[in-house]
């Protein structure tokens, strides 16, 4: 009984040890995707864009949080040869408030709203100078002050660079060509194999029908041959 007593304590001690290291692995789980789904912004899908001299350019910037937002701090920064020189920033209280922004840059303008989790700004009558990284960065109080930030390029040039589409053309040309040889071979397989068979439909039935006759004929012959007289003796 001592035995089974002291076997019976090992096991459930073992069975106590997994089910702890089974709730530890859960928790981790979840932790990481508490981090996975945490505050990120974004500069959209290609971050750069070229502008022309004198012209006026959208720099776009957007955040997203599974777990929500209060007191959500953002601001730009223009990165001008190493030093970082802040554009706006501003704060959302939680969500669906609109953004309490403060302006540090006279060709600047806000142009984001909370409804669309947009912080994106307007950069007016830019110049060679303003060429470069702008930094996108916000902070989340509701994640115990998670922050997240993302680089949006930006090339100013004399004139928009028309871009050359000649190879596009040949390589489109040459596949709908391809595309074009191979429903035509289809399509020639098709009638040569249905006229094959239509052929050899008439051949069966032009044998058909000679063996018929071939048989008539002999059939004739043979009635004709019967009915003869025996000759006397």
């Amino acid at each position: 009984m001592a035995s089974v007593d002291s076997t019976g304590s090992r096991v459930s001690g073992r069975l106590g040890s997994g089910d702890l290291l089974h709730a530890g692995l859960v928790v981790v789980l979840l932790l990481g995707v508490w981090c996975v789904s945490g505050l990120e912004v974004s500069t959209g899908k290609v971050p750069s864009a070229e502008a022309m001299n004198g012209s006026t350019v959208l720099i776009p910037c957007t955040y997203s949080s599974c777990i929500g937002i209060k007191n959500l701090y953002f601001n730009w920064h223009f990165n001008n040869n190493g030093s970082m020189v802040k554009l706006y920033e501003g704060e959302i209280a939680h969500e669906g408030a609109e953004p309490k922004v403060m302006m540090c840059h006279d060709r600047v303008t806000f142009v984001g709203s909370s409804k669309t989790n947009n912080i994106s700004l307007l950069l007016w009558n830019i110049t060679f100078d303003d060429a470069g990284d702008y930094t996108c960065f916000a902070r989340n109080l509701k994640e115990k002050n998670r922050n997240h930030s993302a680089i949006f390029t930006l090339i100013v040039v004399d004139e928009i660079r028309e871009l050359d589409n000649t190879l596009t053309v040949i390589v489109v040309s040459v596949l709908g060509g391809v595309i074009g040889l191979l429903v035509m071979g289809m399509v020639i397989k098709a009638l040569v194999v249905h006229f094959l068979l239509k052929g050899g439909e008439k051949n069966k039935e032009c044998l058909v029908s000679s063996s018929g006759n071939d048989n008539t004929e002999n059939g004739l012959s043979g009635a004709k041959a019967d009915n003869k007289g025996t000759p006397k003796a």
